[in-house]
This record gives C-alpha cells, sequence and structure tokens, in this order.
C-alpha cells in the first residue's frame, strides 16, 4: 500500500499514529498534518486497577498520560496537534450514542446499558467486518465482546455501560454511566477530525473487534464517514515470544532507556517495517546503538573537519553526484511506499562509508572535491535523520550520552577505563603485547571498543564481543 501519493490532499488528518517519522514525512513533503492522539482515561481495566490500589481512577490514568509523554519526548516523537480524553468529551459521545439509538442501529435495555445492533448495521449496510476480512458468521461471543444474553446478538457491543458501585459514571439520557471502549474513539476523531479524514492507526489487535465496530457506529450515524487508509503496526516480541506480564518478558520503555540512548532505541525501532513484528532483545538493542554511534561520530568527524579544512570548494564528480541522487531517490520511495523506514536506514550505508573514506584514507583525504562532497553528503544525511527523528541537538552531547550509557551496561565507570588503557600502554611500552591484547580483549567483551589513532588511543562503544 502507498501511503503518499500526488493525489493525496494539501491538508492530512491524522488519528492516533506515529510511526517511523510518518507525521515529520508528511510534512517534509509539505503537508499541513493535523495529528489527534487520543486517551482512554477511563475503562475497566483502570477502574480495577484504581480499585486495587486505593486510588481515583482518573489521577491513576492522569499520572500515566503524563509518564507516556515524558516517554515519547525522550524517543523524539513529535506532539500531538490534539490530545483528547474521554473524561473531556462526555458531551461528544453521547450525542453520538443518540443519534445511532435515534436510526435504530442502538437499542437501550432496562438497567440503562445501550448496545450496538451488528444485525440492523448488516440488514442496511449489507457488511460487517470489510476491514478485518471476517465473515459475518465468523464473530463468536467472547472474542473480545462480553458475553451478555440480554442482548440481541452475540456480536453486539456495549455503547454506554450503566454506573456501577463505586465506579465513575456521568448523567446520560439512559441514567448515570460512563461509554463503552468503541464509542468513545468515533465521537472524538469525528469531534476533532469530522466525519472523513486520511489516516487511522493502532495496533495490529484493534483491528478486531475494536476498528470494526469503529467503522460501524461511525458510518451508522453518518453515512459518509469514511477513513482512507488504515495503518495497524506489528506486535513487540521478545527474543520471538510475544510480550506479555504472563510470561514475564514484559518491560517498559523507561527500563529501557535506563541502559540504551533514545536514539539508539528509535533507530532500532525504525529498523523494522511498521506492520511488522518487532523482537526485542538485547542484541538488536547493541546492534541499534553500535550503528548510532558510528552515523553521529561520522557526522561529528565531517563537521569538523568541514570547520577546519582550507581546501578550496571543486565540483562533485558524476560519481559523488550519482551517490547523492540514489540516496535522495531511495528516501523518497521507501517513505512514500508503506513507511519503509528499514530501506531508508540500509540506504544510509554508502553514504557513510563515503564520508569516512573521504576523511580517514589517503586517497579520500587527495580528492580535490573533497570538501564539497563532504558537505552535500553531510546536509542530505542530516535532513534524512531529521524526517526521521534522529538528528539529535548535538552531536557531541549524545556521542558523550551513549559512552556513559555503555559504561552502565558494563557496569564501569570512566576512571576504570582509563585504569585499564594506563595499564596496556605500559603494556604495549614494555612491549608485553599478550598482556596488552588482553586488556584490549576484556574490554571489548564488555562493549568497551579501544582504538590506537595518531592522536592517542581512545575508545568508543561497540556491541560486547560476548554476544556476537
Amino acid at each position: 500500500m502507498t501511503t503518499v501519493t500526488s493525489a493525496m490532499p494539501e491538508s492530512t488528518s491524522v488519528l492516533m499514529f506515529s510511526s517511523g517519522g510518518f507525521d515529520r514525512f508528511l510534512m517534509h513533503l509539505g503537508f499541513d498534518v493535523k495529528y489527534v492522539r487520543n486517551f482512554t482515561d477511563v475503562d475497566d481495566k483502570i477502574i480495577a486497577r484504581a480499585s486495587k490500589q486505593g486510588e481515583d481512577p482518573l489521577v491513576l490514568s492522569d499520572r500515566f498520560c503524563k509518564e507516556f509523554h515524558s516517554d515519547m519526548e525522550a524517543l523524539q516523537c513529535l506532539p500531538a496537534t490534539v490530545e483528547p480524553r474521554v473524561t473531556t468529551h462526555m458531551v461528544s459521545i453521547i450525542k453520538l450514542i443518540e443519534q445511532i439509538v435515534d436510526k435504530g442501529y442502538g437499542y437501550v435495555l432496562e438497567n440503562g446499558d445501550v448496545y450496538f445492533s451488528v444485525d440492523k448495521y448488516v440488514e442496511e449496510h449489507g457488511t460487517y467486518g470489510s476491514l478485518s476480512g471476517r465473515d459475518f458468521d465468523e464473530n463468536r461471543a467472547g472474542e473480545r465482546v462480553a458475553v451478555d444474553e440480554r442482548k440481541h446478538n452475540p456480536a453486539d457491543f456495549a455503547l454506554w455501560k450503566s454506573a456501577k458501585q463505586d465506579e465513575p459514571a456521568w448523567k446520560s439520557p439512559w441514567g448515570l454511566g460512563r461509554p463503552g471502549w468503541h464509542i468513545e474513539c468515533s465521537a472524538m476523531s469525528a469531534e476533532h477530525l469530522g466525519s472523513c479524514f486520511d489516516i487511522h492507526g493502532g495496533g495490529m489487535d484493534l483491528i478486531f473487534p475494536h476498528h470494526e465496530n469503529e467503522i460501524a457506529q461511525s458510518c451508522a450515524a453518518c453515512p459518509q464517514s469514511r477513513v482512507n487508509y488504515w495503518l495497524h503496526n506489528g506486535f513487540v516480541t521478545v527474543d520471538t515470544q510475544k510480550m506479555s506480564k504472563s510470561l514475564g518478558n514484559f518491560f517498559t520503555i523507561r527500563e529501557v532507556l535506563e541502559r540504551y540512548h533514545p536514539t539508539a532505541i528509535r533507530l532500532f525501532l525504525l529498523g523494522t517495517h511498521y506492520r511488522s513484528p518487532i523482537n526485542y532483545s538485547n542484541y538488536q538493542l547493541e546492534k541499534a546503538s553500535d550503528r548510532a554511534y558510528y552515523i553521529y561520530q561520522t557526522l561529528e568527524d565531517s563537521a569538523q573537519s568541514i570547520s577546519t579544512d582550507a581546501n578550496g570548494d571543486s565540483p562533485i564528480s558524476t560519481e559523488g553526484k550519482a551517490c547523492i541522487e540514489r540516496l535522495q531517490g531511495l528516501f523518497k520511495c521507501s517513505m512514500a511506499d508503506d513507511l519503509l523506514t528499514p530501506a531508508v536506514i540500509a540506504a544510509l550505508s554508502e553514504p557513510l562509508k563515503v564520508m569516512n573514506d573521504l576523511l580517514h584514507t589517503k586517497q579520500g583525504r587527495k580528492d580535490k572535491s573533497r570538501l564539497t562532497y563532504l558537505k552535500a553528503l553531510q546536509t542530505e544525511v542530516k535532513q534524512i535523520l531529521e524526517v526521521l527523528g534522529l538528528f539529535p541537538n548535538s552531536l557531541p552531547q549524545v556521542l558523550n550520552e551513549m559512552k556513559v550509557k555503555a559504561l552502565r551496561r558494563a557496569n564501569l565507570t570512566s576512571a576504570d577505563v582509563d585504569i585499564q588503557l594506563k595499564e596496556r600502554a605500559e603494556a604495549r611500552s614494555s612491549k608485553d603485547y599478550a598482556k596488552s591484547d588482553i586488556i584490549r580483549d576484556r574490554l571489548a567483551s564488555l562493549g568497551i571498543a579501544v582504538m590506537d589513532t595518531p592522536q592517542g588511543t581512545i575508545w568508543r562503544p561497540c556491541i560486547p564481543t560476548d554476544m556476537s
């Protein structure tokens, strides 16, 4: 599926989706993006957890919303244009339910529960399940749709739930209660994006029943309701097993950020297409961290060389122009082809290698167009990283932060490394190369790569050799 074409309008509306620099890419193309990210701040799970902790459900959800913002900011995700919450949109939700009931697509039970009639929707619209590709007869009670013998059809879902003791509740034409899970999204998207908008995102697990029910109830209330593109991301697995609390392999972004730099985590995420399952492992994070450090060090070395090089600006060779054009073409085509970010990241390999050749090889330093070529490559690579949300405010700062993270993973301090480098230097001075190699290899096994340069011995993070 191609998500960005010349036929798209100049203004793009997006609901709940920010994958792989997508919002940045649309803005890079010149679209006026309205990005809506909604929060379900009251539901069964929130109420149950708050009750267990002896906490007000709305206080609990507000705290987690703030924690979410903190994590997204650390990962350099752009903020949403609007962030509606269920509890602040009760008027819109109740109005939408009234429209559905008035048109005969909803029915009210004696206790005040309101349900959506799937049978009525199929009768009028001829289909239910077009997004997921499920036949109507495949739908079974209990598949994420609560079993309730009072329902006309087991597939019917709640629009409004009557109030229960010690639960948050709001006034409605049907009595005190709160919204069902699906109706809130339709109401908030309609209020902030209108009945028709461009892109709706979410996890693969939301295709059925959540997004199917969104479509049904939105079309029931407004027949013209339409989403042009549905984008669904794959699951996170841990060492090929699906992440879950029951398996004990569950962790938070905050916990990963303690060990790895945010840009490394973001690069790791972009290395897998958003629709595919993403397999988390320490080794994959180490690989992403190593690659990120290489990218930033190359850009920093290039910036330093450009600022100090006194050579003239000779025109770039035909071969050099072709390299830049290939990068530009691969970037645009890959991002426009359903956000193929892994291909974009792979496309950076050639220009980064060329930059390092121009910086560090004898032949590269003799290239008459070296400075012009470096500037052009630096500009192109930087622009791509900015669109992907991977370009830091300060290259020296991010390189230093990544070294600090590497030391933490190795359970070392900077002083510890300095002591071992001093011991190694003394061993080399006394021609005890065996001891020198032992120290180097020991550090490498911990993710510390030692390099001897004309300017002296330095170190940088690397993939621990124990993981190779």
